[in-house]
């Protein structure tokens, strides 16, 4: 079998229709642990990124995870909310054989070669080599069950068909058995997020799934070799809250393992990028703002007066840069503005919305927006260092201070922003600005840190006559409030219009 990244269009399945030519072709059945380290291993060799679109981890989760998976293991990854566990455990799924034989019509996915349930075993021994077998593809071999406390046994394990029983078979007969997600599961991946919403009877039910891999429903024994891997995704702060996994479930977890934040800013502004739906064929969001959002986000977890328990989502960065990415939208609505471009002045925009996202410390109550403002600012600081460090801004600065004044705001076009920019004589200082933002700087222009940060996240290269109004307008702006933030010059904001002067 071929092995392929799960988010590639399918290939065609196989044309083996039975047992017969299945063992003509020379298959070999693998186990799902064998099947998933082998490909894993494969993968590793050969170069290939198993992990695609996971960015933050390659230090520490995944070395963890790999090994897990190489050993075997049942897995369950701890870490606060927003840090990437559901998509790295459905990553796994391009670590399965892109299609799998089973046995047509069955419930559970059995293998040809070795079937497990009754009617199977029954099927297998009549038909022998002429046993008709379809093809699964991996994306079919992984489900996923949020714990929610109203979830029941019957759900994950399964429970007594009453309408198979209504028909006059016995509580005794196998076949009246409706079998639930964990044994529809063979030969796949099951995945349980939030486990410990779980109520801790139902993950009681789970212990034989794990270790003896049988199963118990309603006092009916049915021993079934399930061949299933159990993965599944818990906050740490559930344990306290709102419930705990039981210590014998831990103990069938063969690898606890802890997620995190992006610990660079290069991982976390590509998170943002890579999860956040910019609507890119109608709005340009420059990278410096989505370098803001990111630094945002970082200063936030680092806040004292931030609830760090419950954690600082990356989905607070993402819904950021959405946010500024509509308001920009919505300003080229509204004043006839080609292209949408957002802004500097976009950002207060997405502190009025997402707020609700932190939880703050009891003591800060009636604070929260101030400490948003705060941090944001801080962020904004940070970036105007970053890329403007060693650029002379004397000029605009003494312009300002003789009585010229900048007018922006959230619906004021960037035509109209750049029309009142003061005039700074044969000073090319605002295409300065631009290069800065969007160009090449030189190395005596920035430090070599500065550079290889930039040059990482491939920001694209062009000059300053290349770049459209709401381009410059971006630029010049996030240098005005660089300016204003440092005390050079003046600010004042009444909501819909900011000038600065």
């Amino acid at each position: 079998m071929t092995t392929v990244a799960s988010s590639q269009t399918p290939g065609p399945a196989p044309s083996i229709a039975t047992v017969g030519e299945l063992r003509a072709a020379g298959h070999e059945q693998r186990t799902l642990r064998a099947e998933l380290r082998d490909n894993l291993l494969a993968r590793l060799a050969a170069g290939e990124d198993p992990w695609p679109g996971l960015h933050g981890f390659a230090d520490t989760v995944i070395p963890q995870l790999e090994r897990a998976i190489i050993a075997g293991h049942d897995v369950v990854l701890l870490g606060e909310r927003g840090q990437g566990k559901t998509r790295l455990l459905r990553t796994l799924v391009g670590l399965l054989d892109e299609w799998s034989p089973v046995i047509s019509g069955s419930e559970l996915g059995e293998h040809p070669y070795a079937p497990i349930t009754h009617a199977s075993k029954a099927a297998a021994a009549s038909y022998g080599d002429d046993l008709r077998i379809s093809w699964r593809h991996r994306s079919e071999r992984y489900a996923e069950k949020l714990a929610t406390p109203d979830t029941s046994v019957a759900d994950l394990i399964g429970d007594v068909d009453p309408m198979k029983v209504a028909e006059g078979r016995s509580l005794g007969d196998p076949e009246t058995i409706h079998f639930g997600l964990i044994p529809r599961s063979h030969r796949g991946i099951v995945a349980v997020n939030e486990l410990p919403d779980l109520a801790e009877r139902i993950q009681v039910a789970m212990l034989n799934v794990m270790e003896e891999r049988d199963i118990q429903i309603r006092g009916y024994v049915l021993r079934l070799p399930l061949d299933v891997l159990v993965v599944a995704s818990a906050n740490p702060e559930d344990y306290t809250n709102r419930g705990r996994i039981i210590t014998p479930l831990k103990d069938r977890f063969g690898a606890e393992i802890r997620t995190h934040y992006p610990r660079e800013l290069d991982a976390e502004i590509a998170v943002v990028r890579q999860e956040a739906h910019l609507l890119e064929d109608r709005v340009d969001v420059p990278d410096f703002l989505v370098e803001i959002l990111a630094r945002f986000t970082r200063n936030l977890r680092d806040s004292s007066a931030v609830d760090q328990r419950s954690g600082v989502s990356a989905r607070f960065a993402i819904a950021g840069a959405e946010t500024i990415a509509a308001a920009a939208l919505r300003r080229a609505a509204v004043r006839g503005e080609d292209r949408a471009v957002a802004r500097v002045v976009d950002l207060e925009t997405a502190i009025d919305v997402l707020g609700g996202k932190i939880e703050f410390e009891s003591g800060e109550e009636g604070r929260e927006a101030e400490i948003l403002t705060h941090l944001l600012r801080t962020a904004i600081a940070e970036t105007v260092r970053e890329r403007f460090r060693g650029l002379d801004f004397a000029l605009l600065v003494a312009a300002i201070e003789d009585g010229a004044m900048v007018t922006t705001g959230e619906v004021m076009s960037a035509r109209d922003v750049l029309a009142g920019l003061p005039v700074l004589g044969e000073s090319d200082l605002y295409d300065q600005v631009c290069e800065r933002i969007y160009g090449a700087p030189s190395v005596d222009e920035v430090d070599l840190e500065t550079l290889a940060a930039r040059a990482s996240r491939s920001e694209p290269q062009r000059s300053a006559r290349d770049l459209t109004d709401g381009e410059r307008a971006a630029a010049v702006e996030l240098a005005l409030e660089g300016l204003f933030l440092a005390r050079k010059i003046g600010k004042d904001t009444d909501g819909s219009e900011t000038i600065y002067g």
